[in-house]
């Protein structure tokens, strides 16, 4: 749902409810992740995707049932699959499932919701828990955590002081890790009770891609990392090369050494480990101090330009000051993928594919004639609602 917060949100402004349906659980080659979202209004408009196409008009058809039927309208929960006896069935011919939560949201009687979509908006890190498997009266409810409310607080309520306090832990802890996906608490509180099951939707400040090296390849990285949805920043000690003129798509132009600009970072705790560092100086006086830094840090991704020789003899010299084998293992150098790359928009998408592959354990080889998964799982995989696991 909050992938489409911003078209969301201005329908709750309008005060127009709208049925939305939910990606809560996948199996197999899923083409979507749990918090993909379908929402139709009353008019019949819809925006988002729960299936790349495969599954679309049933999902449809299932959320203006769901709002024709009115503001006590019953919460769905839908399971498709792929069906062998007929190609032309409603199913995803991917060969995977989904389970679908769809409910009815009325802005004035989920207030909650309403907050959590200003969060997505504006940025502000949040997280919505709905209970989307459990007895039917409590299918729906939901509970906020967020920034605003503070530290062990949160709004709205699934019907019982000690289930809330154990669902706005287990949310408070997807929220710190930026996950989305589904957590199954006990009905009484803590695990006690029967299984009541939460789709946890986490909305966090983009990930961060801190590009060092105001050179043309990095015009274009900033160009691919915004497309990614990476905050991107430029950093270089040169005030004549790092300008917001000559780096009009950046979040951010930064003059001041690299490393020191990444310390500064790493104290106020704005980097964590969805943040990407590419180096594109490939200049000792500024790589070997600025990676002897960045792979001391938890960071997603670090990567270096240079070639094979210019790798060699930096290894050389970040071991020289401590750097331990294996943290060196996590340095990406030469970065990016074999393209064969010529242009510096070439050079960006094979860093960006690489940047991918990393964060989505992905091999970065042709899918042709490969036996891989096209969809990966998640590093956390979810799991069929309904399973023994549950």
């Amino acid at each position: 749902m909050l992938d489409i917060a911003d078209e969301l949100y201005r329908w709750c402004g309008l005060g127009r409810p709208f049925a939305v349906a939910t990606v809560v659980a996948t199996g197999g080659s899923a083409p979507r992740q749990p918090g993909a979202a379908l929402a139709v209004d009353g008019g019949g408009d819809a925006i988002g995707s729960v299936s790349g196409g495969c599954v679309e008009g049933a999902v449809y058809e299932l959320c203006r049932e769901v709002l024709a039927a009115g503001p006590d309208a019953a919460a769905v929960l839908q399971h498709f699959g792929y069906s062998d006896e007929d190609a032309f069935a409603v199913g995803l011919t991917c060969g995977g499932a989904i389970d679908i939560f769809v409910q009815r949201i009325d802005p004035a009687v989920r207030p909650e919701v309403v907050a959590a979509l200003a969060a997505a908006v504006s940025g502000e890190a949040a997280a919505v828990a709905r209970v989307v498997e459990g007895p039917a009266e409590l299918l729906g409810r939901a509970l906020l955590v967020s920034e605003a409310e503070g530290a062990g607080a949160y709004a709205g309520s699934l019907g019982d002081d000690e289930r809330d306090r154990t669902a706005a832990a287990e949310t408070r802890a997807m929220l710190a890790a930026g996950r989305t996906g589904t957590v199954v608490i006990g009905a009484d509180g803590s695990r006690y009770g029967a299984p009541l099951t939460l789709l946890v939707e986490a909305s966090v400040p983009p990930p961060r891609m801190l590009v060092f090296g105001a050179i043309d390849f990095a015009a274009a990285l900033v160009r691919a990392g915004k497309f990614l949805g990476y905050h991107v920043t430029i950093c270089d000690a040169r005030p004549v090369f790092a300008t917001a003129r000559r780096f009009p798509e950046a979040d951010e132009v930064v003059v001041d050494w690299p490393h020191r600009y990444l310390e500064a970072e790493a104290r106020q705790r704005r980097l964590d480990g969805r943040t990407a560092v590419c180096v594109l100086t490939h200049d000792a006086k500024f790589d070997i101090p600025l990676l002897e830094r960045a792979l001391r840090l938890p960071l997603a991704y670090i990567g270096a330009m240079g070639s094979r020789r210019t790798h060699l003899a930096r290894l050389d010299r970040l071991r020289d000051t401590g750097v331990t084998e294996l943290d060196l293992a996590r340095l990406h150098s030469p970065i990016g993928l074999d393209l064969g790359a010529r242009t510096p928009e070439e050079t960006a998408l094979s860093i960006a594919a690489e940047i991918v592959a990393h964060s989505r354990g992905g091999s970065g080889a042709p899918l042709t004639g490969a036996r891989t998964p096209i969809h990966h799982e998640p590093k956390t995989p979810s799991r069929r609602l309904g399973s023994p696991a549950a």
